[in-house]
C-alpha cells in the first residue's frame, strides 16, 4: 500500500474523529506527496525511498520548530509541532537504536577498509545508503567521526 493511499485511509478516520491535529498533519502529507509528483520531471508515482525522504524532511522540520518553539518559550506552539511530529512518525520506520547503529557503522568502516578520518566521505557514502530511514544524519555523521577518530 502506497504512502498516499495510507494517507487518505487516515485522514479518513481522523475526519470522522474530528481531530483537528491529525487532519491538518495528514493533509500536509498530501500536499507534499503532491508536489513531489508534479514537480519538475517527476514520474507518475513516488518511489518508496523518495516517500521516505520526503517524510524525514517533514519530521526534521517539525523538530527543529519545536526546539525554536521551546526556547522562545512559545508553548502554544510547540504543542502544534509535537502533535504533527507523532504523527507523521507513524508513517516512518523504527529508528534504530544506539547500539545497533554503531554495530552498523563498525561493519561498514571494516567493509570499506577505512582506517582514519580521512576516509569519512567513503563510510558516509554506504551508511547513508545502507541506514537511509533507519536513522538520522547527524547521528550517523558523528557516530562515523568518533569510530574513525580511535
Amino acid at each position: 500500500m502506497s504512502l498516499e493511499s495510507k494517507v487518505m485511509d487516515e485522514m479518513k478516520v481522523a475526519m470522522k474523529a474530528k481531530d483537528e491535529a491529525g487532519l491538518r498533519t495528514l493533509r500536509a502529507i498530501k500536499a507534499e506527496i503532491l508536489k513531489e509528483k508534479t514537480a519538475a520531471n517527476a514520474k507518475d508515482s513516488i518511489s518508496e525511498a523518495d516517500e521516505l525522504k520526503m517524510l524525514q524532511r517533514m519530521a526534521k522540520q517539525r523538530r527543529d520548530s519545536l526546539d525554536i518553539y521551546r526556547n522562545q518559550q512559545r508553548e502554544d506552539l510547540a504543542i502544534k509541532e509535537e502533535e504533527e511530529l507523532a504523527i507523521i512518525s507513524r508513517f516512518l520506520p523504527q529508528p534504530l537504536s544506539a547500539v545497533e547503529l554503531r554495530s552498523v557503522i563498525q561493519s561498514i568502516i571494516s567493509e570499506t577498509g577505512a582506517s582514519g578520518p580521512a576516509d569519512m566521505g567513503k563510510v558516509m557514502g554506504a551508511a547513508n545508503k545502507q541506514l537511509a530511514g533507519k536513522a538520522e544524519g547527524k547521528a550517523i555523521s558523528e557516530l562515523v567521526k568518533e569510530l574513525l577518530a580511535q
